[in-house]
């Protein structure tokens, strides 16, 4: 945090190739104490997660020949923000010390004697062929690397490119900011005596999910580059190595490849469907409609934990009603031990795995996972004057409760979280959609269904945003709120749980494979 009065400091941090994963820890750490963060075009948006709400975000992108801060005036920004007592986080696409001019920058820095670190990261140098299925060095292939910049300093009085050493070179050649210099790389190398035979391949946004490779020569390159119509930002491979993507490429043939999903759910509950995304090749794309907040008064739960011993059952209908309930039980001084002689339900295996871990263990998991589900579960339950505890979020389905009421059952609904709609809009999504840079969307629960229409506008402007997009919701009763919109479900999986809905949607691009390949077949 800032300190008045004296200088704060600057960290260099390397943002890595793109994939947000491959952000290091140590840059993860300074994300989340930084004051104040300058982030690249290269900087993959989503790292920006791991700021605090309060820091100032300043974009200082270059890209290409469009308009973009000059380097004195961001090295200006870091000694300014850093001389006000600051934390800085200087975010740099990949390595901030290979060819991200993070050298000139530590330099000023050390001459306006502000306090730095260099905070290294994986350089696309190496990652965007890896994620291609080229190693950039093999034990038989290629004993070297050389990584060259594609895209000299223009002010210099001569080129620094030694071109008749790297064309004679038995190593790999590694060109970084080339895409527009493709053309004259190729004829410097071959007018030095490199083979028009050598292998090549040029990868765009290595490591994300709009990763695209081209292969060829140094013969065709260039013109299956035209045909391809790649841009930057690319990495281009010369050498042997790139004979072995035809074995070794993993990242591209993963199911769900080059497929941009949107998570409507809460922010801190998107994990979980976000490392099975990626697991399988997608990108993820956090679009929090919903926020978890604690209810406006907690008299009536106060008093359903006074008298808990009082209950026969306690049902618990999501994993969020399980973790409030049992934080405030905690909260007053007590724990799981208030539930012992209790039967408890939860409504599915996952509600049940967060019981545990608060050391108590479902009795009842029904194998349908929604409200009719539980009612069929405890029905051979003699459930004739019991009392029964529902503690749940503010705005449900009636159905669980009034049916067990309906089975003469004492039920007390008690409110233990709200979701309301998060602060900001959804314009940043509307621009993603509108791009057409979303495959699929995907729904939780009927309220993320409800304020993901309303923070886009009204269904008027979200229903011709979802027309090529696939929806994919986690039950029936959110597919029936989609369906109420006007959206058409394409994705239901078989039950309600997060995995699920993941291997729905792998099974929908599964087939639609399927289908191309019969097609081309027939």
């Amino acid at each position: 945090m800032a300190s008045p009065g004296l200088n704060g400091k600057v960290y260099l941090v390397g943002a890595g190739p793109g994939d947000p994963k491959l952000l290091t820890l140590r840059g993860k750490e300074c994300l989340e104490r930084a004051d104040v963060v300058l982030f690249d075009y290269l900087a993959n948006p989503a790292i920006l997660a791991h700021v605090p709400d309060h820091a100032e975000r300043l974009y200082v992108g270059r890209r290409g020949r469009g308009k973009y801060p000059a380097q004195d005036e961001i090295t200006r920004l870091l000694i300014e923000r850093a001389q006000g007592g600051k934390t800085v986080v200087r975010l740099k696409g990949g390595d901030p010390f290979v060819f991200g001019r993070g050298g000139e920058e530590a330099e000023a820095l050390a001459s306006a004697g502000i306090e730095f670190e260099v905070v290294p990261g994986v350089t696309a140098a190496v990652a965007a062929p890896a994620y291609a299925g080229i190693p950039v060095t093999h034990r038989t292939l290629a004993s070297t690397v050389t990584f060259v910049t594609g895209h000299e300093d223009p002010g210099k009085p001569s080129t620094g490119v030694e071109w008749p050493r790297l064309a004679t070179s038995h190593g790999t050649l590694v060109f970084l900011m080339g895409m527009k210099n493709l053309p004259a790389i190729v004829a410097n190398l071959t007018a030095e005596g490199r083979s028009i035979a050598t292998p090549a391949a040029i990868i765009r946004w290595g490591t994300r999910a709009a990763q695209q490779t081209v292969v060829g020569t140094l013969a065709d390159i260039v013109e299956k580059a035209e045909a391809a119509k790649m841009e930057p930002p690319t990495v281009i491979v010369v050498g042997d190595v790139v004979r072995l993507r035809e074995r070794l490429n993993w990242f591209e043939r993963r199911p769900l490849f080059g497929k941009r999903i949107l998570m409507t759910r809460a922010k801190e509950q998107a994990a979980e469907l976000a490392d099975l995304l990626d697991a399988y090749g997608a990108e993820p794309v956090e679009a929090p409609t919903i926020r978890i907040v604690p209810p406006d008064d907690w008299t009536a739960v106060d008093r359903a934990i006074d008298s808990v011993g009082s209950y026969q059952w306690v049902i618990f209908t999501s994993v969020n009603g399980v973790d409030r309930f049992m934080t405030r039980l905690r909260a007053k001084g007590l724990d799981a031990r208030c539930l012992a002689g209790r039967q408890v339900c939860c409504i599915g295996p996952r509600t049940a795995q967060e019981l545990e871990r608060f050391g108590v263990r479902a009795d009842v998991v029904p194998a349908d996972y929604q409200a009719e589900g539980v009612l069929a579960a405890l029905g051979g339950q003699d459930l004739r004057q019991a009392r029964i505890l529902i503690p749940r979020a503010e705005v449900a389905r009636e159905v669980l409760p009034d049916e067990l009421r309906a089975r003469d059952a004492h039920v007390d609904v008690v409110t233990v979280y709200r979701t309301i709609t998060p602060n900001g809009d959804g314009e940043e999504w509307y621009r993603q959609l509108s791009d057409r840079q979303i495959h699929v969307v995907t729904f939780t629960s009927s309220s993320t269904v409800r304020n993901f229409v309303t923070m886009l506008g009204g269904m008027e402007r979200v229903r011709p945003l979802l027309q090529s997009v696939l929806v994919a919701c986690i039950g029936p009763i959110t597919a029936r709120t989609a369906e109420e919109f006007g959206l058409t479900v394409s994705i239901v999986p078989g039950e309600n749980t997060i995995p699920a809905l993941v291997d729905a949607i792998v099974r929908h691009y599964d087939a639609g494979r399927l289908k191309q390949v019969m097609a081309g077949t027939a």
